[in-house]
C-alpha cells in the first residue's frame, strides 16, 4: 500500500532506512531529454509546492524535487482525472531525488502531498507539443510484455482472494488467516499500477492510521485486524469480504487500461522498493498478522521484473547500471530466503521473531538495491 503516516516509534527509524531510498541531495539542472531543456524543479514545503515551470514540452521529463517543509512528504504528477503519471514518496525533510517520466501534450498537475495524507497542494501545469518521446521497437517490447505480467497478476490474485473472502464470509478464522498472505502476492507485485488509478489502493489496502477524515476503513487490513488482533470476525466483515472482491474485480478490469510507459516501468520498480523500506522493514505493513515478508518478496518480484524488461535497453546504455542490479537483486534475494519457513503457510516466518538486528539487516539490503535501481528510469530514456 501507500505509506501514509509513520507512528511515532517506528518514524526514526523509517526515515533513516528512507534516506537511501529517496536518494541523495543534489540541486544541479541536468539535462533532461526533452528537447535538451532543464529539469523542472518542485519545491516541496509544508504549506507549498512551487515548480519553476508551468509549461514544457512533451518527451521525457526530468522533475527535480526537494523537500524543505518538516514532514515527509510526496510529489506526484497527475492526469487531470487524477491517475498518477508518476511520483515519489516518503521523501524526507532536506531530501532531494529526480524523476524520469514520459509525458504526452495535455494538461496536468503537480502535487506536493505534506505527511502523504489528502490530496495535497497543487499547481497546474501544461505540457505543448513538443518532440515526442522516441520509442525503440525494444522499449514497445517492455511494455507490452510489463502490461501482460500486470494483467497475469490481477487475473491469478482474484481466485487467491476468493478463497481468503469465502473462509471470512464462513466465519473459519483459520482458513481465513492462512489464505489472507497469498491473497496479497499479486497485488503486492504490481501495486504501482494499481495505485496509479487513484481510487482502488484506498478502499482496498489502506492501513487504520492512513484513513482520510471520513472515510470508511475497508479492505484487506480492516480483515486483517478482527482476524489477529480481535481473534473474532465483527457484524460487517462479510460485507468487508464481499466489498474487496469488487474493488479487486474493479482493478483487474482496469489494469489493461493503465498508462504504462519505460520510464513508469522504472518508476514503479523504485516506488516497490520504497514500499518495502517505509512499511515492510518496519513492520507497519502486516502490524497485525506479521506477514511482511511476504508482502516484501512480492514487493522485490515485481520490481525485478519491470527491471529485466527493461534490461535490453538500459544495459546498452548504462552496462555498469545493470551489472550492478543484477547483483544487488541477487543479494537481496539470498537475503531473504534466509527467512523462509515450510511451516507457514506464507512460505516465511512470522515478522515478529525477526530481531532488530536482522530488520537493519534487511533494511540495508533494500537500501543497497534501491540506490541504483532509482538510476533505471534515466538510463532508459539515454
Amino acid at each position: 500500500m501507500r505509506p501514509v503516516r509513520l507512528s511515532v516509534v517506528t518514524a526514526a527509524t523509517a526515515l533513516a532506512a528512507l534516506t537511501a531510498v529517496t536518494g541523495c541531495a543534489d540541486k544541479s539542472d541536468s539535462k533532461a531529454s526533452s528537447g535538451g531543456s532543464g529539469s523542472i524543479q518542485v519545491t516541496a514545503k509544508d504549506d507549498s509546492c512551487t515548480v519553476s515551470k508551468k509549461s514544457f514540452p512533451s518527451g521525457h521529463v526530468e522533475l527535480a524535487v526537494e523537500n524543505k517543509g518538516s514532514r515527509v512528504t510526496e510529489v506526484e504528477l497527475l492526469f487531470p482525472d487524477d491517475r498518477i503519471v508518476t511520483e515519489r514518496e516518503n521523501l524526507g525533510p532536506s531530501t532531494s531525488a529526480k524523476i524520469t517520466a514520459e509525458v504526452k501534450a495535455g494538461s496536468y498537475e503537480i502535487a506536493c502531498i505534506p505527511g502523504m495524507k489528502g490530496d495535497g497542494i497543487r499547481q497546474k501545469v501544461t505540457v505543448t507539443g513538443g518532440t515526442a518521446a522516441q520509442r525503440s521497437p525494444e522499449m514497445d517490447a517492455a511494455v507490452a510484455g510489463y502490461r501482460k505480467y500486470a494483467q497475469e497478476q490481477a487475473d491469478a490474485t482474484l481466485p487467491k482472494v476468493k478463497v481468503f473472502t469465502d473462509a471470512v464470509r464462513a466465519g473459519d478464522l483459520e482458513a481465513a488467516k492462512n489464505a489472507f498472505a497469498l491473497s496479497r502476492v499479486g497485488w503486492e507485485r504490481t501495486e504501482p499500477v494499481a495505485e496509479s488509478f487513484g481510487d482502488i489502493d484506498p478502499k482496498t489496502d489502506t492501513r487504520a492510521d492512513g484513513l482520510e477524515a471520513g472515510q470508511k476503513w475497508t479492505g484487506w487490513h480492516a480483515l486483517e485486524k478482527q482476524l489477529w488482533q480481535d481473534k473474532k470476525l465483527g457484524s460487517d466483515a462479510t460485507p468487508l469480504a464481499d466489498q474487496l472482491d469488487k474493488d479487486l474485480a474493479d482493478w483487474q478490469q482496469r489494469v489493461g487500461k493503465a498508462e504504462i510507459t519505460p520510464t513508469s516501468m522504472a518508476n514503479g520498480a523504485k516506488e516497490l522498493l520504497d514500499e518495502v523500506a517505509s512499511g515492510k522493514v518496519t513492520g507497519e505493513e502486516d502490524r497485525y498478522s506479521h506477514t511482511d515478508l511476504s508482502d516484501f518478496k512480492a514487493n522485490v518480484e515485481g520490481a525485478q521484473q519491470a527491471y529485466e524488461l527493461l534490461k535490453p535497453i538500459a544495459s546498452k546504455n548504462d552496462p555498469a547500471l545493470t551489472t550492478e542490479l543484477d547483483k544487488q537483486f541477487t543479494a537481496i534475494g539470498t537475503l531473504l530466503d534466509k527467512y523462509r519457513s515450510t511451516s507457514s503457510p506464507d512460505g516465511f516466518v512470522s515478522y515478529d521473531k525477526v530481531t532488530k538486528a536482522q530488520r537493519k539487516e534487511l533494511s540495508n539490503g533494500v537500501n543497497a538495491l534501491a540506490e541504483p535501481l532509482s538510476k533505471l528510469a534515466a538510463a532508459v530514456t539515454k
